[in-house]
């Protein structure tokens, strides 16, 4: 089930109380600091200070995302794009607290 908001790299999916937030990624590898530095085709564009070899940049992906929004990695888990620039996240966090993340971002402010 999808619910509407305001970016477009976001949906929920599932239903409660076991619904998760499914995030849309693209992917720069072996940048110098992972940082958000805008969109690219309704994605978040994210680089990445991780090579892409052996699930490294999965990995460290992964490691992020929770530390950005504050849980745990177990409750971060790879959907689709293992090996592609294109990632799906589903993250175990209310939609509220990703969009919120989100609007802290300086790059994607207007």
């Amino acid at each position: 089930m999808n619910t509407p908001t305001s970016w477009s790299c976001l949906r929920t999916d599932g239903k409660a109380p076991n619904q998760k937030v499914v995030i849309d990624i693209s992917v720069s590898p072996n940048a110098k600091k992972t940082e958000i530095v805008g969109w690219h085709d309704g994605a978040l564009r994210l680089r990445l200070a991780a090579p892409p070899v052996d699930g490294a940049a999965n990995d460290a992906l992964r490691k992020w995302l929770a530390t950005q929004l504050g849980v745990p990695q177990s409750r971060v888990e790879l959907l689709r794009g293992a090996s592609g620039r294109r990632k799906q996240w589903s993250v175990d966090a209310p939609m509220d607290d990703v969009s919120a993340w989100l609007s802290t971002q300086i790059a994607l402010q207007n």
